[in-house]
């Protein structure tokens, strides 16, 4: 099987997996809920973090499809982040992926709600995740509360909105996308190899593994900001002008050097699992992606 298949295997499951775990809500009252979180959760994207998670799983020596709850918690937790992040409060987004905002279709009070019921939920699915070694349950509910909360994503999402008014420093940058845009990426890897049964070094490799990818994709991200297409992106450009990114920091010339240097930084990880050619080549692949 190419990457490109495996890859392509793990969106297709992990698209069922979310469906099929919210339609066995169809006959609950709260129905504009749920109809609000499915139009965000199941709306595509690329599905990079449960990709993660499932080949991390598969490079630690288990079945890749044991770390579907993590995966789908994951998710879960970006999509909330998504939700939040559109709202009139934070960045006042119309489109994300093509298409109106779930604000703009459900209104700002279910977007909300729709948002608070994805991460709490989360943490209910990822619950049900069977581990070769059940006592590391609570290290991998740990790990997927520090990286999603005020340690985590959130903790970034503070920082990245308290220095909109003023220049921020190198380390200031790194540490908001570290958190905001990494902690995720973090999550999925350690979560994974946690479900395929890794070893403590494993673990290590992994998360070493997201740091430097996550700085990566970040700053792809960044640079897609000023120099993407609106259409291929499915959301506006030029939104970051004024922002702390790393194309303010760096200009685009240094940035293209840095995504390389962090992309081979997180491939020198891998050399801790065995068949990561997969991964080495989606890892690569961000170096040169459009959308």
């Amino acid at each position: 099987m190419s990457s490109e298949e495996r890859f392509r295997e793990y969106r297709e499951y992990i698209q069922q997996y979310l469906e099929e775990y919210y339609s066995r809500f169809d006959s609950q009252p709260q129905k504009r809920l749920f109809e609000a979180i499915r139009y965000s959760l199941l709306a595509g994207g690329k599905r990079l973090r449960p990709i993660f998670a499932f080949e991390f799983c598969r490079l630690a020596g288990g079945d890749w499809k044991n770390a579907a709850p993590f995966a789908g918690a994951i998710e879960m937790i970006h999509t909330y982040s998504l939700i939040h992040d559109d709202l009139p409060c934070m960045d006042n987004d119309d489109y994300r992926r093509g298409r109106l905002t779930n604000h703009k279709v459900f209104g700002e009070a279910m977007a909300v709600l729709a948002g608070d019921a994805l991460l709490t939920d989360a943490f209910a699915l990822a619950s049900t995740a069977k581990l070769p070694n059940p006592a590391q349950m609570s290290l991998a509910i740990g790990v997927l509360s520090e990286n999603a909360g005020s340690l985590g994503m959130v903790g970034g999402q503070v920082l990245d909105m308290l220095s909109q008014q003023r220049e921020c420093s190198e380390q200031e940058v790194l540490d908001i996308q570290s958190r905001k845009t990494g902690a995720l990426i973090n999550a999925a890897c350690v979560l994974g190899a946690i479900a395929g049964g890794a070893g403590e070094a494993q673990i290590k490799a992994a998360a070493g593994f997201a740091g430097c990818l996550g700085l990566a994709f970040q700053i792809r991200d960044d640079m897609l900001d000023v120099i993407g297409d609106a259409g291929e992106l499915g959301k506006a450009t030029g939104h970051d002008a004024d922002k702390n990114t790393f194309v303010r920091l760096y200009g685009l010339e240094k940035c293209e050097e840095l995504v390389q240097k962090y992309t081979n930084a997180a491939i020198e990880q891998l050399q801790a699992f065995q068949d990561a050619g997969d991964l080495i080549s989606l890892a690569q692949s961000l170096t040169a992606r459009r959308t």
